[in-house]
């Protein structure tokens, strides 16, 4: 399973409660840009309108610009691939105050490209601030470990 991107941004801003993973409906030229790392989902977020997920906010870019089509839009809305259950979960889930969907990272499975995806709330400063604690923590008990 190769990870083509995280969205680091995401799992600091946001407390994950769950997780999904969902396909991906693209085009061939999408599928190649993918995979050569032409993506980004700074900003990207998940609505759910007419029975249906869509990525909003996620830039694919041009794989071989001459190759693309000129109507290509890289930052088009992409349906994403979730069975009705999941789809009523997470309709249910986003009419709680303060609950979001954010993709987290890009990867392949088996042939397929998938996306992980999670409902999330948003983290107070004071909880950021405490990750941030964690992390430079655990970065400095490392640096012992790997000294001695």
């Amino acid at each position: 399973m190769t990870t083509y991107i995280r969205n680091k941004k995401a799992t600091f801003d946001y407390e994950i409660l769950e997780r999904f993973e969902a396909g991906l409906v693209l085009h061939g030229y999408e599928v190649k840009a993918i995979r050569s790392g032409n993506v980004s989902l700074n900003g990207a977020y998940i609505i759910l309108k007419d029975d249906a997920a869509y990525l909003k906010g996620a830039t694919v870019s041009y794989y071989q610009e001459a190759n693309t089509p000129t109507s290509y839009n890289p930052e088009r809305e992409r349906k994403l691939l979730l069975s009705k259950k999941e789809l009523t979960k997470l309709q249910k889930e986003l009419n709680t105050a303060g609950l979001t969907i954010v993709p987290i990272s890009l990867y392949n499975k088996k042939s397929k490209i998938k996306l992980e995806i999670a409902l999330v709330r948003g983290k107070k400063k004071g909880d950021k601030r405490e990750t941030l604690k964690k992390r430079d923590s655990k970065r400095a008990v490392d640096r012992l470990l790997k000294q001695q």
